[in-house]
């Protein structure tokens, strides 16, 4: 492994104030093709997973902080020759108290799309608490993926996954059965306790999402209707019962087949913030939408995009008024990643450009996260025939 270096450039952005914003790159070589990165913001710390590959596509998922104004040394999680890696479907974590939880797919059989949920938990040391261990016991060679997980006040983790068990059977017009979203919990023995099924029929392939507020869960993620409709839902578990799921917003996106591009929920206190994408009235569009009520209802959304919306996005908060959304959209030239910042009463700042990025596939989806007064960005680029993470930092006290 090569050693971080810093480097620094200064951009001329468009900002509320259209002031130069100073955007520090802190460059990530690294062994291999580094991709799929999941970037976490908790108590102080900011932590990073990925997966690194070799030509023989053996993958190791990698586990590392940031102190110091740099990146700490990175430890191996796990390692294989048998998982199913996907630029959206990419493996999460999180940190409760002294301890990391990580999430990976391995493959259950020869079928492109059967896989299972395994996952880690070790202390930020390096000690193994449990490994590998599979959180989907259903037993179907099925999908199993898009996982999201949080701490639960350290005290444990709450995790939910899309699960495929159900497709492997057919209903009674001879069509494969839907998707399924669940939920469960972790304890810091690595036992999953309190599994349950959340929605019945959901969107294939889509990113979920899930905040813990100060009264519970809180879950985001695309539905599917019989009649195709694919809007953003969330529930939430009051008094320990879980809501019927309800739309954030009636957008009423009919879409025969999964857009792969799901929405980002963020909570404080009370406040709770949800990012998604969608198409309305045939445009594409980032949307935003605030709770003031622990997500028991949702404002009217506010449109993030200017122009041709790319989606892939991801929401924090600055403070307990405003939250900064990050987008990818495209004009007639090229494709960026942009922030803007956003308050409860619906201003919206000029955008802030990033970067120019690649449209496709292995730009993966950006991580956006707040540590103390600084603002981190990571995504995928294409350099020297090989992934490798990009990684930006910024002051949220220049936007």
């Amino acid at each position: 492994m090569k050693n971080c270096l810093l480097i620094f450039s200064v951009l001329s952005l468009l900002s509320c104030t259209s002031k130069v914003i100073q955007i520090e790159e802190i460059s990530f070589l690294y062994d291999n093709s580094n991709a799929q990165p999941s970037l976490v913001s908790n108590n102080g710390s900011l932590s990073l997973t990925w997966i690194s590959s070799d030509e023989d596509m053996n993958a190791e998922l990698n586990f590392r902080q940031y102190k110091d104004e740099e990146w700490t040394s990175p430890q191996k999680i796990a390692i294989g020759s048998d998982w199913f890696v996907n630029w959206a479907d990419f493996p999460t974590h999180a940190i409760s108290g002294d301890q990391v939880l990580t999430s990976y797919l391995k493959k259950s059989a020869s079928g492109i799309y059967t896989y299972d949920v395994f996952l880690s938990l070790q202390k930020l040391s390096g000690e193994k608490v449990k490994e590998d261990f599979i959180l989907n016991t259903d037993g179907f060679k099925a999908e199993h993926g898009f996982v999201s997980i949080v701490s639960k006040d350290e005290e444990g983790f709450l995790i939910t996954w899309l699960d495929g068990r159900n497709t492997v059977d057919k209903d009674s017009d001879g069509n494969h059965k839907p998707m399924t979203i669940r939920f469960a919990e972790i304890t810091n023995a690595g036992d999953i306790i309190n599994e349950v099924e959340l929605d019945a029929s959901v969107c294939d392939c889509c990113q979920t999402s899930i905040t813990n507020t100060d009264k519970g869960p809180l879950v985001v993620y695309r539905d599917r209707s019989k009649e195709e409709v694919r809007d953003i839902y969330v529930t939430r578990n009051i008094d320990n019962k879980w809501e019927t799921p309800a739309p954030v917003h009636n957008d009423g996106w009919v879409i025969y087949g999964c857009p792969v591009n799901g929405p980002k929920v963020v909570s404080d206190s009370n406040n709770i913030a949800v990012s998604w994408f969608t198409v309305y009235e045939g445009k594409p569009r980032v949307n935003l939408s605030f709770s003031e009520s622990y997500g028991s209802s949702f404002g009217a959304p506010i449109q993030i995009n200017d122009h041709n919306a790319i989606g892939r996005v991801d929401v924090v908060y600055l403070n307990d008024k405003e939250v900064l959304v990050s987008y990818m959209e495209e004009d007639d030239f090229d494709t960026y990643l942009r922030l803007k910042k956003v308050s409860v009463d619906g201003k919206i700042s000029k955008p802030i450009t990033i970067s120019k990025i690649d449209s496709g596939r292995n730009t993966g989806v950006p991580q956006l996260e707040v540590l103390n007064d600084e603002i981190f960005i990571v995504w995928t680029v294409f350099e020297n025939e090989n992934n490798q993470l990009k990684t930006v930092k910024l002051s949220s006290k220049d936007i």
